[in-house]
């Protein structure tokens, strides 16, 4: 008897084994936080914990931007995940290339946004004091493969308080740099000079890769807002500073150094150089007294490239140089090579649009370059033509041509948008603001603005019977639309245009 209740104790165990195996499993099933984490090692949560390892093993003032970059890159996948309408293990079973891979991407950032449209989210901060701080945009392929045109690119913003130094570094990239607002001071030391330029708004300048380099905010009130242009020379989209002048914070390179090779090579004590490479911690982003602004900032040792072109290294300013395009409606500025020498091996253009509030700039297309664009004052939004996220919608069934899907969004200050090369866009000012425009134009060389709508629109160039066959309409009703806007490239928007009476049809 004994033995049958014991052989029944242990069959009710094992069916209650069972049973708690099947509801673990099907738990695993239906949760997607538990299958995605403890199913697959390469999970968001999993990739969380590894990230922050990583970050313990950084110092000083990267620990915390460490961490937040990696609670943000989460949230991301996070956000993807719940929104892109499969689990990861579902999307390997059905995924048999790289190729499927990378559509599933795109897919679920069609579904959950688009990939072309940056905000403050997606910023990490560098560096940050009470002072002032510098920002770096995410890698534009971390967002979506269909920017791996501009991979090896990053974008910066420095913000910086009056008075103050930004401590003497170099960076492994070539940084193209833009002066938004504010006055500043730039020096670049090179192994027999140093060559020192004042910066105001609109100001261009390039700072070679390897070039020490340090700045100054020489006003007393205003801040300085620097957009940087980054193109790494090492490692494809990725850059760090390197800190000569330092202690601990910024940590000096020198330090990297045993104490014998600092002995020899700068022919020092050991006490002098423990007590030079061990005073500063106050960052990169410190605070001056006004004698030392002054005299840092009181003449230029370098020239300055004038609009109509030159050999000086020095800036040249964007909005000193006479508009391409200028109207009642608004204002474009531009330069490139021709004007700013500088720019030649970059293959880099930049330019300046002023929408003004209300009104538009005609929808228009990139040849060859790819637009980065950074919203520098106002507020306004952008529609573009995308055929690359449009495939999930249509399928482009029954057609011999793409779908384009309408991809838009709002603008505001520190918003960037990118805009990819032969992509039709149009950028609106909003009705109590002007809408100004920073843009990097990267693959600028032989590149064509081809505008799709007033005088100089490229439909009007078609051929009469070209124009019949591709449209289906005579002639006579194409030309009637596209011949209605008599003005250039800056145009009254759609809220002026219903205040002054619709589209004004002939």
């Amino acid at each position: 008897m004994a033995s049958k209740a014991k052989a029944k104790l242990s069959l009710v165990f094992l069916l209650f084994s069972l049973v708690l195996l099947l509801s673990n499993l099907a738990l695993a099933t239906h949760d997607p936080e538990r299958r995605d984490d403890e199913g697959n090692p390469e999970g968001p949560k999993r990739r969380l914990k590894e990230c922050m390892r990583q970050c313990d093993r950084r110092e000083g003032q990267e620990q915390p931007s460490c961490r937040r970059q990696c609670r943000e890159r989460y949230q991301r996948e996070r956000e993807e995940q719940e929104h892109g309408g499969r689990g990861r293990g579902e999307e390997r079973e059905s995924n048999d290339s790289d190729e499927g891979s990378e559509r599933e991407q795109e897919q679920g950032q069609q579904e959950s946004g688009h990939p072309y449209l940056f905000e403050d989210q997606h910023f990490t901060a560098r560096a940050r004091s009470q002072h002032g701080r510098l920002r770096v945009l995410q890698k534009f392929t971390e967002r979506s493969n269909l920017l791996r045109g501009i991979e090896n690119y990053r974008l910066s913003i420095l913000e910086a308080d009056p008075q103050i130094l930004v401590i003497p570094n170099h960076l492994d990239a070539e940084r193209l740099l833009f002066v938004a607002r504010g006055r500043g001071t730039i020096s670049l030391v090179h192994q027999d000079r140093r060559e020192s330029f004042n910066l105001q708004r609109g100001d261009v300048l390039r700072v070679p890769a390897g070039t020490t380099s340090y700045m100054i905010n020489r006003d007393n009130n205003e801040k300085l807002v620097i957009a940087k242009l980054l193109q790494p020379v090492g490692v494809p989209g990725e850059f760090q500073p390197f800190f000569g002048p330092g202690g601990e914070d910024p940590e000096s390179f020198y330090r990297a150094f045993s104490t014998e090779i600092l002995e020899s090579a700068l022919n020092t004590r050991r006490d002098k150089l423990q007590r030079l490479f061990g005073q500063q911690r106050q960052g990169i982003i410190i605070k001056a007294s006004e004698e030392q602004i002054r005299s840092m900032s009181h003449r230029e040792e370098g020239g300055r490239s004038w609009p109509f072109g030159g050999e000086s290294r020095g800036p040249f300013n964007l909005l000193n140089k006479r508009p391409s395009q200028s109207n009642q409606y608004g204002q474009l500025h531009e330069v490139d090579a021709r004007d700013y020498r500088q720019l030649q091996d970059l293959d880099v253009a930049i330019s300046f649009a002023n929408i003004t509030q209300g009104s538009m700039e005609a929808p228009f297309y990139n040849s060859r370059a790819t637009k980065i664009s950074v919203v520098v004052e106002g507020e306004g939004y952008f529609e573009m033509a995308c055929p690359h996220l449009s495939s999930s919608e249509s399928g482009g069934q029954g057609k011999s041509s793409p779908s384009y899907r309408r991809v838009s969004g709002r603008l505001r200050r520190g918003t960037v948008l990118v805009v990819p090369a032969g992509h039709p866009i149009v950028r609106v000012a909003s009705s109590n603001q002007n809408l100004e425009l920073l843009c990097f134009e990267i693959n600028a060389r032989d590149n064509e603005k081809y505008p799709l709508a007033g005088r100089r629109n490229i439909m009007n160039q078609l051929e009469k019977e070209a124009k019949e066959l591709a449209f289906g309409v005579p002639a006579r009703e194409v030309e009637e639309i596209f011949r209605q806007q008599e003005e250039d490239f800056f145009f009254r928007g759609p809220g002026q245009q219903q205040q002054e009476g619709g589209r004004g049809d002939a």
